[in-house]
């Protein structure tokens, strides 16, 4: 629980603004509910903490499977008040995560790892019609207070 005091400890000084996850770079790779996981989102919960996580196939060559955007209904299942954020596309299940976006309040897309004219259709169409505030069109770190963000 160390990691969990140090959270604490970095949110009070101002310093941790946001938390990253790669599922699928973990050795071996693990899902989005690991058991220690539960711990660290009830803390993001209550320190209002955004976590970005890489959702989708991974461009190197390790299994896809711990980023499959599916995973992520049950993490907002336990956690609603969890502001969750996909990054790199979701891919080739973007369909997927316009669905969950819409059943989730605290569920948004990040644009990260594409350029705009590589946009999935399905996150150009969500945002043009009912979704533009879920859409983080910013890399992340770049020095933002993502609480005005999202």
């Amino acid at each position: 629980m160390g990691s969990i005091s140090a959270i604490r400890e970095l949110h009070k000084k101002r310093v941790h603004q946001s938390n990253i996850c790669i599922p699928s770079r973990a050795k071996p790779s693990s899902t989005y509910q690991r058991p220690q996981d539960v711990a660290l989102y009830a803390v993001f919960v209550e320190l209002d903490i955004p976590i970005f996580c890489c959702a989708g196939k991974p461009g190197p060559r390790v299994p896809f499977e711990a980023q499959h955007v599916k995973l992520i209904d049950d993490v907002m299942y336990d956690f609603p008040d969890l502001r969750f954020v996909t990054r790199h596309g979701c891919e080739p299940w973007e369909d997927l995560a316009v669905k969950l976006m819409l059943k989730w309040p605290n569920l948004h897309y990040s644009t990260s790892a594409f350029a705009p004219k590589y946009y999935p259709e399905a996150i150009i169409n969500y945002a043009n019609t009912r979704g533009a505030e879920k859409i983080l069109r910013r890399f992340f770190p770049m020095g933002l207070k993502y609480r005005y963000h999202i």
